[in-house]
């Protein structure tokens, strides 16, 4: 694979740190652009992070004295300088979409961790070992965009990570008629950490904005299928959810509750979440985990801080899959949220674009 030079813009924020790190040391992709507001534009990485660097390793060497641009005012320049960006801006919603099309039709591709572009419907919104197929779309896009490389591709919200996989896993054996999902979402979903947040030590709150709303809808286009140059989303299973925030750094777990057309075989259903495996454990992407979802048979697992840094922090960990008296089962997953579940999973989409041709 050749090397892809990348921007980062919204490098300041605590997904845009998430993409330094995994970045820096990447095969396939060499960091060129760094971008953020006006605020941090003129200074250099160092300089515009100040003292708001959360991640647990230090800011890589090769990024520190690199000039930030200006996201908004800077496109040319940053789209002559690179292959893609990767894009995690904290911004309204109708300005992020704005921005994002700028890029595409600059003719630099987009891969977005921000939810704004989600129900476009000729964007695909992408879990690499899940929809894959869905990138098919971006031939449409780009004729309604008027672009011959620029393009836009999201990945889905970071709640979704855990349970998607794993209904969709049994999904094609038993036939998934509803699913309940309560997640317990970690403080870093919300770009904060403990120093930031006092009141969350110690504390839940159950009530996470617009969470919900995006953990029932956004399944169901992960699901959808394309038709017309656009992606239909599903109109079945029915999803509900209720989303809760915890006291803990990283890592999003979630209860839930299914039921299926079929009688579900336990034993058979947990050899399914083992074995599956997507598109990018068939290509060996450089990001993708060697096993997708690993499953635990132990009673108190899986657990936040053992489990969600498996396999650099992109396996899915699942366990306690048993029999309910109101749904058909139930089980507990987790993912971790800041790799798996926003820059990572951005990473794993950009392998897999590069990988089938559309970066090229």
């Amino acid at each position: 694979m050749k090397t892809y030079n990348v921007g980062i813009i919204g490098c300041t924020g605590m997904v845009g740190q998430r993409f330094a790190l995994l970045l820096a040391n990447h095969p396939w992709f060499k960091v060129k652009a760094l971008a953020a507001s006006s605020r941090s534009a003129g200074k250099t990485y160092e300089e515009a992070l100040g003292s708001r660097w959360a991640m647990k390793d230090p800011v890589p060497e090769e990024l520190k004295s690199m000039m930030v641009y200006d996201a908004g005012t800077d496109v040319e320049k940053i789209a002559a300088e690179v292959d893609f960006v990767f894009c995690a801006v904290d911004m309204p919603k109708d300005e992020i979409r704005a921005l994002e099309e700028r890029y595409a039709k600059a003719e630099c591709p987009v891969v977005s961790n921000n939810s704004a572009h989600r129900w476009t419907p000729d964007v695909p919104m992408v879990i690499p070992e899940v929809n894959p197929d869905h990138i098919e779309v971006i031939k449409d896009q780009r004729a309604r965009l008027g672009t011959k490389r620029g393009f836009i591709a999201v990945k889905s919200n970071c709640s979704i990570q855990g349970y998607v996989p794993v209904l969709t896993a049994l999904n094609e054996k038993f036939g998934l008629k509803k699913a309940l999902a309560c997640t317990y979402q970690a403080i870093s979903g919300a770009g904060k950490t403990f120093e930031r947040w006092p009141e969350m030590v110690d504390n839940v709150i159950p009530y996470i904005g617009g969470e919900e709303e995006k953990s029932e809808r956004e399944p169901l286009k992960i699901w959808g299928t394309l038709k017309n140059g656009v992606i239909n989303p599903a109109k079945k299973p029915s999803i509900t959810a209720q989303c809760i925030r915890v006291p803990v750094t990283d890592g999003h777990m979630a209860a839930v509750f299914a039921s299926f057309k079929k009688k579900v075989d336990l034993e058979e259903a947990v050899k399914l979440i083992k074995a599956y495996k997507g598109r990018p454990q068939e290509l060996e992407l450089p990001s993708a985990p060697k096993q997708y979802m690993h499953y635990f048979e132990e009673n108190d697992r899986p657990q936040t801080k053992s489990e969600r840094d498996l396999e650099k922090g992109m396996a899915v960990s699942v366990g306690r899959l048993r029999e309910d008296s109101q749904f058909d089962v139930k089980f507990i997953c987790l993912a971790h949220n800041t790799l798996r579940g926003a820059a990572g999973g951005a990473v794993l989409l950009a392998e897999l674009l590069c990988a089938e041709g559309y970066m090229d």
